[in-house]
């Protein structure tokens, strides 16, 4: 449905970029456009508000996860965990430039895809790979942190949440329904 896709950006220490992924794949959907979000680092058997409330039905946005086990703090610094995870993070975009290609969603959010390029897990070639053979009216959108300067080139809107005071600083724990 759209003329022109897009590339987006949203990074930085902030709390929001998945929100505010979603928040545009509610929107894209409302207006008529096929969405497919795909979760990095996220398993399936993640406790996920956002997905629960999809497979209620209501809004057609398809979800994907990627379905290798992935501990944000441990998994960094264990050679096989990185190994596995970036050999499925290169299938799965393999398997997205060729959906974007023939362009069967208007929409593809790739969430924590930038933090993936930050560690090692992929490479800028594979994404531009994406990029570049995408449909040009598909819109992809891409989160995480610490985007690269490489990556910001190739970006038309690059939003970069801050953060300012965030309540974890304080002992909070992550909410249901609000962080998750």
């Amino acid at each position: 449905m759209l003329e022109k896709g897009l590339v987006q950006i949203y990074t930085g220490d902030g709390k929001g970029k998945t929100t505010a992924a979603f928040g545009l794949a509610l929107r894209a959907a409302g207006q008529g456009n096929k969405v497919l979000i795909y979760q990095f680092l996220k398993p399936p058997s993640l406790d996920i508000g956002e997905r629960f409330a999809l497979q209620l039905g209501a809004v057609r946005i398809r979800v994907e996860a990627l379905d290798v086990p992935w501990d944000m703090s441990k998994s960094p610094g264990d050679e096989k965990a990185v190994a596995r995870t970036r050999v499925a993070v290169s299938k799965v975009l393999e398997r997205l430039a060729e959906t974007a290609e023939k362009r069967f969603y208007d929409v593809i959010i790739l969430d924590e895809i930038v933090y993936c390029l930050s560690k090692g897990l992929t490479t800028i070639d594979e994404i531009k790979r994406l990029i570049s053979r995408r449909d040009s009216r598909v819109e992809i959108v891409m989160t995480g942190r610490d985007a690269p300067q490489e990556l910001i080139a190739l970006a038309d809107l690059v939003t970069e949440m801050n953060s300012i005071k965030h309540p974890f600083d304080s002992g909070f724990s992550a909410r249901r329904g609000i962080d998750y």
